[in-house]
């Protein structure tokens, strides 16, 4: 019989890519989440009933018990950037990870490979930073051979950074942003999954491994070279930090005075800080070159997503190639 691999959190944004890959390893999934029926678009990714979805909490023993039951490899990919309601830093990123890592080793689960952030830091004054760290420790304490993926922040289809600011390209003549001259390294998804596949399959070698892209950049050249790509022009301004702390403060407050309805999703006290710290690999740190992945470039994909936020959509190529013609004959 095929090996099971139990993905957590196996239908969001990196997940989806590692349960497609699995697939096609030749691996039953099982793609434990919060909410199964909208994770049925995972099912294709393999033969009939190669690929499921599970109902999993990863705050609760028994859901997470259950959800490994009998498998031979774990995923954690579970994270978030905002606390939710109960989905707080400190529940889902220390708590979570160390159920997991513990859950495992006691069921005798072969490997485990743990989706942490590169800034990851105990001693970090961001809890987004410091939980992270906090569950690779928990990991580490309770299974020591698990492999531990740290990414820069992550780019594809999905993704929350480049979509979520070229929509706001069309709004108006200025992008502001925090943290303007903070450098990134910025990473695609598939790549990512790929070295989760590597430390599943026992192809990676136990141990931290800092992912980023071949491209280091400011945040504001990034903004730059996605404006290049959806082919608007706009000001990218950067938000002094007192300003960046007036709007983060606003927004927290909002969520606090609403106890947690309405949720503070443009800008938190917690991400400015975080945007005040270089994200790239370190000096000497293990990464994609250990485990034979030859990282894409950003050029390479963002076109093949961000063309719907140009003015003429997919068609602005064809556009453009029309007014050439009619201005030759």
């Amino acid at each position: 019989m095929s090996k099971l691999v139990t993905i957590y959190g196996g239908s969001g944004f990196v997940g989806r890519y590692i349960a497609r890959r699995m697939a096609k390893e030749g691996w039953r999934v099982r793609v434990a989440v919060r909410r199964p029926n909208e994770a049925l678009f995972v099912k294709p990714y393999g033969a009939v009933g190669q690929v499921e979805p599970v109902l999993c909490n990863i705050r609760d023993d028994e859901s997470v018990r259950a959800a490994m039951k009998g498998a031979d490899a774990v995923v954690n990919c579970v994270g978030i950037l905002v606390n939710e309601g109960a989905n707080r830093f400190d529940a889902v990123q220390s708590d979570g990870a160390r159920r997991v890592a513990r859950l495992a080793a006691k069921a005798g689960v072969q490997t485990l490979v743990q989706i942490s952030a590169l800034g990851a830091d105990a001693d970090s004054d961001s809890a987004y930073a410091r939980t992270k760290a906090e569950g690779e420790a928990e990991v580490l304490k309770h299974f020591p051979n698990a492999v531990i993926l740290r990414p820069s922040i992550i780019f594809g289809p999905e993704d929350g950074f480049f979509n979520k600011f070229a929509a706001m390209a069309g709004f108006g003549p200025v992008l502001p942003i925090v943290g303007a001259a903070t450098r990134f390294q910025p990473v695609y998804v598939d790549d990512v999954a790929r070295a989760a596949v590597a430390g599943v399959t026992g192809a990676a070698a136990p141990g931290i491994y800092e992912l980023g892209g071949p491209d280091v950049d400011t945040f504001k050249g990034l903004m730059t070279r996605m404006l290049g790509v959806i082919n608007r022009r706009r000001a990218v301004i950067g938000l002094p930090r007192f300003a960046a702390n007036l709007i983060a403060f606003a927004g927290d407050t909002v969520q606090a005075l609403t106890l947690g309805l309405v949720t503070n999703r443009i800008l938190t006290m917690d991400q400015v800080k975080n945007l005040q710290r270089d994200n790239v690999v370190s000096e000497g740190a293990k990464g994609f070159a250990d485990l034979g992945i030859e990282p894409v470039p950003m050029d390479v994909v963002l076109p093949d997503y961000l063309w719907r936020f140009r003015v003429n959509g997919q068609y602005e190529a064809i556009q453009a190639s029309a007014k050439n013609l009619r201005k030759t004959s």
